[in-house]
């Protein structure tokens, strides 16, 4: 009887670490995200501060409402649309930078806590409370080392490129480098504001156009987006320059044809052309050559 027991005893434990054992495999292997826990009330708006601009927003139920909070792209506001609700509920947000976070909502009539930088908060905490995703535009390229590359380029602050440049009014506009990397290019340039008065970026254009074009015949331009723009600014103070890094989907154009980007300033016209030709697209340094830890 006791011979029975024993093995019993050893069958049971022996199930019980191959449980354990599958559970831990099965969270590391799905990387488990932790939610963050937030408390929210009916009569006063919480604040939640992201690293980065807020992309997406997801609420669990009607008992909340959410928003961007205006001219602060990277702040939402969140509040009860109820006096009270149970359970918990949730929302998930997706910021700028391919981070996808998780947050366990109750409702509370005095909130410990309306203002919370997520910053701090993963500073302080050790668990995995957000993970990366991949933008659709971005055709598969992690959203982390595309911005890893730019704020690299912008850096370093080389200048490999000195004959694609505009100047005019006192304002010179030029391309310092053009990188590839995973399939796309990454094009560095400087504006650089050569006068007293504040040059204000209305729009970049950037399009595909005939490098000549005969009198009387139909323009084609094919308009390209950038994926994304790092260090975008509205404003060129007097006597200074900011760099910016454009990236966008790989292409090239035929000897006739030519990139031509274009810069507009709102209320003036002090506008610049940069032209960009195929051989200089086809000359575009590798990324892994400028020795960046990816």
């Amino acid at each position: 009887m006791k011979s029975i027991n024993y093995k019993f005893l050893v069958l049971f434990v022996l199930l019980l670490n191959i449980t354990v054992w599958s559970q831990k495999v099965v969270d590391s292997e799905f990387g488990k995200i932790e939610p963050f826990k937030l408390e929210i009330t009916f009569e006063k708006t919480s604040h939640i501060i992201f690293p980065s601009a807020i992309r997406y927003v997801d609420l669990g139920s009607d008992n909340l409402i959410a928003g961007k909070a205006p001219d602060a792209e990277n702040v939402l506001r969140i509040k009860s649309t109820v006096h009270f609700f149970e359970p918990e509920t949730n929302f998930t947000v997706i910021t700028e930078d391919g981070q996808f976070y998780n947050f366990d909502v109750v409702y509370s009539e005095s909130p410990e806590t309306l203002n919370i930088d997520i910053t701090g908060e993963l500073r302080e905490q050790k668990k995995n409370l957000h993970q990366e995703v991949i933008f659709e535009d971005l055709s598969g390229t992690s959203v982390s080392v595309s911005q890893m590359i730019m704020e690299a380029i912008i850096e370093k602050n080389k200048r490999n490129i000195k004959h694609i440049g505009s100047k005019s009014f006192g304002i010179q506009y030029q391309v310092k480098g053009i990188y590839i990397h995973d399939g796309k290019y990454y094009l560095h340039t400087e504006i650089h504001n050569q006068t007293k008065v504040p040059f204000h970026i209305d729009f970049f254009s950037f399009n595909i156009v005939d490098k000549k074009i005969a009198k009387r015949s139909v323009v084609q331009e094919k308009m390209i987006k950038p994926l994304r723009i790092f260090n975008s600014q509205g404003e060129i103070s007097g006597n200074s320059s900011i760099d910016n890094v454009f990236l966008l989907e790989g292409f090239t154009i035929s000897n006739d044809k030519e990139l031509r980007i274009q810069i507009f300033e709102e209320g003036g016209s002090r506008h610049q052309v940069l032209h960009i030709e195929n051989s200089d697209l086809l000359k575009a340094k590798l990324i892994k050559d400028m020795h960046i830890k990816l």
